[in-house]
């Protein structure tokens, strides 16, 4: 169902090449020229594009770091070459690709990931049918028997947990199959998931590392190289962080001295294939021409048995291999690990969590399946039940017994973490003494205002008729009103002295964050969608809510993780823009309102109205 829908979204984007709005989705660039380029890891090539008139920001799109795309010349000639975003920016976006795009102007599209879906089926049908330790895994993940603990051993930690984390670190250390580690927004989940890594291997376990997305496993990466683990990254060069290309497998095989002798095996093979092509006057005596192809198939042979000898050692040497779930099974070949660890478990669907389940003798998931779902485009899979992660299903039916919650939050004033510990986590997050009253007004070189000096604002527009309007597709929904009024708090807040590389502009629907960009006119402000910031932070968050009309209706902010989400990336100031009217008739956002009434922070629109 899922490979369907993205089949018919492609369909439909091809069906609007002539109009305008083709890159309204999001998921397609169009009239852009090659700015630079250089020569990547492995020969491949890096491209980057950008809009064809100079100084022209690219629009709002969904392609983020890693995503497969199709890059083509705009007049359909020369075909379309696979690749992958390796680098974007407000103006340019950099593609890793393996042969150089013929053409002037070119597009870029959001590709579907057909050969992921194909390992995944493959992944399930082996866990399916395997015994022993996967049939054991595969029962226990599916309730056929229970998870087992032993007694958990006294530890030493190297850096300084609190007790919620130190707590979460033993139990999953404990377990002899499954443990969850639930972390909410800024409690500190990837240093606990580290710890728990670094304990693993001093115990002389072999971890496999893993998450579903490329930046997921980069920030494991870049926690785990400082600590002096024997890691490796494997998967394309041009997913990974350019800081931690030294790490990946590509490069590290690049840099053995062995490479020298595969380099002299390939260049001879080479120049002998040139040779069997020349044309001569001199006839070769019988046999020669297919003396020298045997010649040529056994250096080619014999480099690739070296380079895959230097790739099995540098494995093999490996105590943490790193890769996100959607692994190639063939570079690992039969390896099994000690253990393996998922991060971000929550944003995976449940087929993206059996291969890594092939590769290992326990499991630990860790992540907040309070917030944002798997991102999953058919409506009738979604029904079924395939936007559920395997980690929300096992805490839905097993909670503590093979659940760990951490509790300290070391990101938000306690006031705008209040609503979202309330609503989402039984009321057991604690704000850490160091942010638990921060404000912006603690910043260096901040104006003292009411802007400054609290850490919440609902700005309330009812009764101001600033109704939502619908893009000509029908696509997504804006609110010019409420998009002018966030720009005029936008600038208040850069006046009072906040940077603005420390703010973030959030808005639910696509068409809002469209509108924002097009009438912004500073720099360095990220504005974005809720899926664009999950997992970050910024000092100030202005959030606009769009929805306004008589009917009462709020569409897809129906989904509560959306909102907890967007309001737990601020750390010093929250400020969101909606209208009570139609917000007020949902329980979820009634209780929103009257959190903020509770701290003193609701104000109306007119207030706000010159």
């Amino acid at each position: 169902m899922e490979s369907e829908a993205e089949r018919l979204r492609m369909t439909e984007r091809r069906r609007r090449q002539g109009s305008g709005d083709v890159e309204k989705s999001g998921e397609t660039l169009i009239d852009l020229v090659i700015a630079d380029r250089k020569v990547g890891v492995g020969g491949r090539y890096i491209i980057r594009f950008a809009k064809r008139s100079v100084g022209r920001p690219l629009p709002w799109n969904r392609l983020r770091l890693g995503s497969p795309v199709m890059v083509s010349d705009e007049l359909g000639e020369g075909g379309y070459l696979s690749g992958v975003v390796c680098a974007r920016t407000q103006m340019t976006i950099d593609v890793s690709i393996d042969q150089w795009p013929e053409g002037e102007n070119f597009r870029i599209d959001l590709s579907s990931d057909e050969v992921t879906r194909q390992r995944q089926l493959t992944a399930m049908r082996v866990v399916e049918q395997s015994r022993g330790r996967i049939a054991a895994l595969r029962d226990i993940l599916l309730y056929d028997r229970e998870a087992t603990f032993l007694e958990p051993k006294p530890i030493e930690f190297a850096t300084h947990l609190n007790p919620s984390q130190c707590d979460a670190v033993q139990f999953a250390l404990s377990s002899r199959d499954l443990s969850i580690i639930h972390g909410p927004p800024g409690t500190g989940k990837t240093t606990t998931v580290v710890e728990i890594i670094r304990q693993a291997v001093m115990r002389g376990e072999k971890v496999l590392a893993c998450a579903p997305s490329n930046a997921g496993v980069d920030n494991l990466l870049e926690r785990l190289v400082p600590l002096g683990i024997s890691v490796v990254r494997v998967g394309h060069p041009a997913r990974v962080h350019e800081t931690l290309q030294s790490h990946t497998l590509d490069a590290m095989i690049e840099n053995d001295e062995m490479m020298d002798l595969v380099k002299d095996y390939m260049r001879e093979a080479e120049r002998l294939t040139k040779q069997s092509n020349r044309y001569t006057r001199a006839k070769p005596h019988p046999g020669y021409r297919q003396q020298l192809r045997e010649e040529i198939r056994d250096l080619r042979e014999a480099a690739k048995r070296l380079e895959r000898q230097v790739s099995e050692g540098i494995l093999d040497g490996a105590e943490v291999v790193c890769a996100t779930t959607t692994y190639d099974p063939a570079v690992l070949g039969d390896r099994l690990f000690d253990l393996a660890v998922i991060d971000e478990a929550c944003q995976s669907t449940e087929p993206g969590i059996w291969p890594v389940v092939l590769r290992a003798n326990k499991i630990i998931l860790a992540g907040d399946h309070c917030q944002l779902p798997p991102t999953v485009l058919s409506t009738e899979a979604a029904r079924e039940g395939y936007a559920i992660s395997m980690m929300e299903r096992l805490v839905r039916d097993l909670g503590h017994s093979v659940t760990r919650q951490l509790t300290v939050q070391y990101r938000m004033h306690q006031n705008i973490m209040g609503f979202s510990s309330n609503e989402f986590y039984n009321n057991t997050l604690v704000a850490d003494r160091a942010v638990e009253t921060h404000l912006l007004s603690d910043l260096p070189r901040m104006v003292s205002s009411e802007l400054t000096e609290s850490p919440l604002l609902f700005v309330d527009s009812a009764g101001a008729n600033w109704e939502e309007q619908l893009e000509p597709d029908g696509e997504s929904k804006f609110n010019p009103d409420e998009g002018r009024l966030l720009l005029k708090l936008l600038e208040e807040l850069i006046e009072h002295g906040v940077d603005p590389r420390d703010i973030a502009v959030i808005a639910p629907y696509a068409a809002q964050v469209r509108w924002l960009r097009d009438h912004y006119r500073g720099a360095k402000v990220e504005i974005d969608t809720v899926d664009g910031f999950q997992g970050r932070e910024k000092e100030a968050v202005l959030i606009s809510l769009v929805r306004s009309n008589a009917e009462g209706e709020i569409g897809f902010l129906g989904d509560q993780r959306r909102m907890n989400v967007a309001m737990t990336r601020a750390k010093r100031k929250l400020i969101v823009i909606g209208d009570s009217t139609t917000l007020g008739n949902h329980a979820f956002f009634a209780r929103m309102l009257e959190y903020f009434e509770k701290h003193s922070s609701y104000r109306s629109v007119w207030e706000f109205m010159s």
